[in-house]
């Protein structure tokens, strides 16, 4: 029996189109399952701790910071290479003192939290360059689970180009998982690493919480079995994906990722996988046909780069009907993820118009989306708005709070990319078209 964790893909979709019809929507449910944490164990991983060491990092954040750098490399797994970074206007790697990285061990792990606690904050933010560097270490283990923690208390000092430039040259050599801590960062700016390098960001209100924080991501780090799964999506002639963005656990757009693998097929990475579920949304547009006529209009594989392998496929279907009934229904997968979309659009249009002074229209942006939050079952996007907005009971009328407190904007702005799970009723099937996997 293969250690490797089981992928099936799920496909939800209405596949019928009215008259002249182009355009179908279906929504991918990979799931990775079975014996992922013994097969992590057998996985090379190799991971860069980088901590914000700038001047406003002073006091008792980089004396927490220091100690959540040690907790995170104590939790790593034996073997596991591993560097640390301080981040400033440059880049200088703390740990280990010769090239490369080093692997864990009881005598690294002890030399790590010497070299930590001679970390002092001084300096400016340059983002970008402390992603280039942890590029540079991890390129020595291509075929690892190549990961980065990034902590930040501050925004980036880089012009946006020399920034853009960073997140293009290290996207698809490694996942970053970044958090802001305090209230002095810009969400927008890890939003846009964790696109890049098909991570997460967050924030963390108390910098008392870091050591937890960076403990649980390097265990979920730690469990990952597999390096790389890519979404390998073929359209048929004159065909093509109009986006394909990550709806769950959290938005992220893959659309600009992909990369031919011919010309009617491109691959879409998705990262390191262990035993979990994520929820995509695929948009393809395709040369309307006749009416009864019944066409493949994408055919999906989930694939190791690597190796080749196939992991899951399933076929997204067109059918032209001049039944309105038919052609007017909306899967329910796709009407709920394409709300959640909603909201997230919604609350940063919201949050914008509220730091641009028009508060006229962050009320009714703020407003629909907390109604939408409690609509959809995003119970904690729901809690983050009624920090922000409130609702009159009696009139249901909208109305922003007087008084907010930036570390609640700052957590509202950040949560807004995590999504609910469609809630189904019990034996309502999955998918239009089954579950699958490779075989």
């Amino acid at each position: 029996m293969s250690d490797q964790p089981l992928f099936t893909l799920d496909i939800d979709q209405n596949k019928y189109l009215p008259t002249g019809g182009r355009e179908i929507h279906a929504i991918l449910t990979v799931e990775a399952s079975g014996p992922a944490e013994r097969a992590a164990a057998d996985v090379e991983a190799a991971e860069v701790i980088i901590v914000d060491a700038s001047g406003s990092m002073g006091g008792s954040k980089i004396v927490e910071a220091r100690q959540a750098a040690q907790a995170a490399v104590e939790t790593l797994r034996d073997g596991t290479y591993f560097a640390v970074v301080a981040g400033t206007h440059e880049a200088t790697k703390v740990y280990p003192h010769r090239a490369g990285l080093v692997r864990a061990d009881g005598r690294t792990r002890k030399e790590a939290a010497q070299a930590l606690r001679g970390l002092r904050a001084d300096g400016g933010t340059a983002i970008g360059k402390w992603l280039r560097l942890a590029a540079e270490l991890l390129a020595d283990h291509p075929r690892a689970v190549r990961h980065a923690i990034l902590l930040t208390d501050g925004q980036n000092n880089e012009s946006a180009e020399v920034f853009d430039a960073a997140l293009a040259h290290c996207a698809g050599t490694f996942v970053c998982d970044s958090r802001g801590v305090g209230t002095d960062w810009a969400p927008a700016e890890l939003r846009k690493v964790a696109d890049a390098l098909l991570g997460t960001s967050g924030f963390i209100r108390d910098a008392r919480d870091l050591t937890d924080n960076f403990r649980m991501m390097i265990e979920s780090m730690m469990g990952k079995a597999v390096a790389e799964v890519a979404l390998r999506v073929w359209t048929p002639q004159h065909g093509k994906v109009k986006y394909l963005k990550q709806v769950s656990p959290t938005l992220s757009d893959l659309t600009g990722m992909r990369a031919a693998a011919d010309p009617l097929t491109g691959d879409y990475p998705t990262g390191a996988w262990g035993a979990e579920t994520r929820v995509y949304h695929l948009c393809v547009e395709i040369p309307a046909g006749a009416v009864g006529q019944e066409v493949r209009g994408a055919w999906v594989r989930l694939v190791r780069p690597d190796t080749g392998e196939i992991l899951a496929r399933g076929n997204v279907l067109a059918q032209w009907t001049d039944d309105l009934a038919l052609s007017t229904r909306v899967s329910p997968g796709v009407a709920h993820y394409t709300g959640q979309a909603e909201l997230f659009d919604l609350i940063q249009e919201g949050l914008g118009a509220r730091a641009a002074g028009d508060l006229d229209t962050a009320t009714a942006r703020l407003g629909r989306a907390r109604q939408l939050a409690e609509e959809s079952g995003n119970d904690d996007t729901a809690k983050l708005l009624a920090k922000v907005v409130e609702i009159d009971p009696g009139t249901g009328t909208a109305r922003l709070r007087r008084s907010v407190d930036k570390a609640d904007e700052i957590a509202l702005d950040t949560g807004s990319v995590r999504t609910a799970r469609m809630r189904r009723d019990p034996g309502e099937p999955g998918s239009s078209d089954g579950r699958s996997a490779a075989g």
